[in-house]
């Protein structure tokens, strides 16, 4: 946590003058995304508001974005955590990916959008050969972040970013992280040569099992015996 938390006076100047609730939550929003955040993980007042140089008052109304977005966990007399989602909350954000990433790979892609989810996938096969597997979800999180960005609205954008921050936390789940992200560096692969050869249909379809998979996968992590 300690580590953590030092690394939080990085992002001061994401703050500027104008330093806002909305800006804190979106760090830490980020931090999660990335990992660096657990399940279960106390998040201390004291050593986040000095680490960010924002006030006591500013961080807890960012707390207080983030348990309404399903990340953090208010606990009477105990303080803050971060959550780790239900398997209900799993499923319901599997219905979600299926409309907004469907909808995404049906979607002719620039080439500038292209070049970004590739560059996505790059980084995930790279981190993969470091054995740096926190690297590859991060990259793997990106890569789906890019592929709903073909939609084309800042409100799916929002809406997704906030959807993933919550799938990482889900991710801390898996044992054996190697196991889950492995197999889907080369799916991702696949799935952009669908989306470049001007294959919508064919890259939805994928797109469906590729998020079966993964849901298959996450349930029987939550539960080993259904």
């Amino acid at each position: 946590m300690d580590n953590v938390v030092a690394d939080l006076s990085q992002d001061r100047p994401r703050l500027g003058r104008s330093s806002t609730a909305e800006r804190v939550a979106d760090i830490l929003r980020d931090r999660i995304i990335e990992g660096f955040f657990q399940p279960g993980q106390r998040l201390s007042e004291e050593s986040i508001s000095e680490a960010l140089g924002v006030s006591r008052n500013t961080l807890r109304e960012a707390f207080r974005l983030l348990s309404h977005e399903g990340l953090l966990d208010h606990r009477l007399n105990r303080g803050v955590f971060v959550r780790l989602p239900s398997v209900e909350d799993v499923l319901d954000l599997y219905r979600v990916r299926r409309v907004l990433e469907g909808a995404a790979v049906r979607r002719k892609p620039s080439q500038e959008a292209l070049a970004v989810i590739k560059e996505a996938v790059a980084d995930a096969r790279r981190a993969a050969a470091k054995d740096d597997w926190q690297g590859v979800g991060t990259a793997n999180i990106r890569f789906h972040q890019a592929l709903v960005s073909l939609n084309d609205s800042p409100r799916i954008d929002e809406a997704m970013r906030q959807l993933l921050a919550e799938l990482r936390l889900v991710f801390h789940v898996m044992e054996n992280p190697r196991a889950f992200h492995e197999p889907f560096v080369e799916r991702n692969l696949t799935l952009v040569g669908l989306i470049e050869s001007d294959r919508p249909e064919e890259a939805a379809a994928y797109l469906d099992d590729y998020l079966d998979h993964a849901e298959r996968l996450l349930i029987h992590a939550y539960e080993p015996n259904r």
